[in-house]
């Protein structure tokens, strides 16, 4: 990653989702890093950070914390360490999202109203949460980045349940640009192609979505975490004062195939 060294020489940032060393985040952080970021990186639970700890060892994270984005007050604790030891947060990444198993797997219309407010608060309202809390530590502006789908877009067999909640967090998208552009922060989704992480192997068939987007891809390859991690870093990145409300497709052209 030699290109972008120096690109966020400087610039402090949050990344949030890292489960392993697979993960969409961590090809994110990986690429902050090359390019000079200062690093807080977060992990679930007390069984999670064995995982994650090799990631934030090896992006040189100044901060390493728990954070259950279901625990009230969790959020705040990040971002109450975050003001005290840089008074300020350049960019953050939102990796995560959540849906119980039986909601997943099943049919859209027989998702429990439990399923869909948990995947519903995990999975978007958590973006907009983060986005308060970094308002005010962004006063020279900033980046808000977040993690969508396709399926958000058009219905893809299995995603279930996770269309509408995906398709909910890139509205938040749209208006959460248009509130804070003013103050010069920035605010887009990441739309990876099929990536096998931790997180997809939840997605009943996943290996016939993947199999299916490498046949369909314009390029004829999968994306890796490298390739979102690139793109990611250009969005953090002061090359794109410009750029906010936009949906950034990371794979390969198969959202412009019929």
């Amino acid at each position: 990653m030699s290109d972008i060294n120096g690109l966020l020489a400087g610039k402090v940032g949050l990344v949030v989702g890292v489960a392993n060393d697979q993960s969409i985040a961590t090809g994110c952080a990986r690429a902050f890093h090359a390019a000079g970021a200062e690093l807080a990186v977060t992990y679930l639970n007390e069984k999670a950070k064995s995982y994650v700890e090799p990631v934030a060892s090896a992006v040189e994270a100044s901060i390493f914390m728990s954070l259950d984005v279901e625990t009230d007050g969790a959020l705040e604790t990040v971002f109450g360490e975050i003001k005290s030891k840089w008074g300020r947060l350049d960019f953050l990444l939102h990796s995560v999202a959540y849906c119980p198993k039986q909601d997943l797997h099943g049919r859209v219309i027989d998702c429990s109203r439990d399923g869909f407010a948990r995947a519903m608060d995990v999975s978007a309202h958590s973006f907009i949460r983060m986005a308060k809390l970094a308002e005010p530590l962004m006063a020279s502006g900033g980046s808000l980045l977040t993690v969508s789908y396709y399926g958000a877009e058009k219905v893809i067999d299995h995603y279930n349940i996770m269309g509408p909640v995906k398709a909910a967090l890139e509205g938040a998208v749209r208006y959460l640009a248009a509130e804070l552009g003013p103050q010069g922060i920035r605010v887009n989704a990441l739309s990876p192609g099929p990536l096998k992480t931790r997180a997809a192997t939840g997605i009943k068939h996943f290996d016939s979505l993947i199999d299916e987007a490498r046949a369909r891809a314009p390029r004829r390859q999968l994306v890796t975490i490298e390739d979102v991690g690139a793109y990611a870093t250009w969005l953090a990145s002061d090359f794109s004062k410009n750029v906010t409300g936009n949906i950034a497709y990371v794979d390969g052209g198969y959202h412009v195939m019929s």
